[in-house]
């Protein structure tokens, strides 16, 4: 997730425009209150798959997976990539949207976001590999703002490229979990 926000810039929206922007705000929000959806939002992270394929392996009900789905997507955090043909039907194949993260522009939706992020990593903690260690890093403190600019850049840049090279399990492919969140801090403390 990559989120940066400067208050300078709502100022200067319209009323309609910014009814219209925390309607989606909330939408967004709604969409990630869901256990189950920030669960999809990682498997689709990693890989483009149907709601049939994520319910095999989340042992879920293909419907209640195409619900969470379809929420996901009316939030815009994932979209369609394709189509596949089974059983004489067409299912749809989601991925992730890697800049879904940038549509939470509030700091209320971003703590909701954050708490449920922080209970996803727990969840993901449970399966590091034995055979080689994490990397963490952790900051928080005062920078140029050029530096500021430029690490947005990097996390936006990791995002991408991870999503990028995202695929099926095998084919020499390795496990990752990465989480990401760049974000400017009050002046003072809250």
């Amino acid at each position: 997730m990559l989120v940066l926000s400067t208050s300078a810039s709502r100022i200067m929206l319209g009323t309609a425009t910014l009814k219209h922007m925390l309607q989606g705000e909330r939408r967004t929000l709604r969409a990630v209150a869901h256990p189950l959806r920030l669960r999809l939002l990682s498997l689709l992270s990693g890989e483009q798959l149907s709601a049939s394929e994520i319910a095999r392996r989340l042992g879920e009900r293909p419907a209640n997976v195409s619900f969470h789905l379809r929420k996901l997507e009316q939030a815009g955090l994932v979209e369609v990539v394709g189509t596949t043909q089974v059983r004489g039907g067409t299912a749809k194949i989601y991925r992730h949207n890697p800049a879904s993260g940038e549509q939470l522009r509030t700091s209320a939706d971003f703590r909701l976001l954050a708490q449920g992020m922080g209970q996803e990593l727990a969840r993901r903690a449970h399966g590091i590999a034995a055979e080689e260690p994490p990397v963490f890093t952790d900051f928080e403190g005062w920078v140029d703002p050029a530096t500021a600019e430029r690490v947005a850049r990097l996390a936006r840049e990791i995002g991408a490229l991870l999503h990028d090279a995202a695929g099926p399990h095998g084919h020499g492919r390795v496990r990752l979990a990465t989480s990401v969140a760049v974000f400017r801090l009050a002046e003072t403390e809250q």
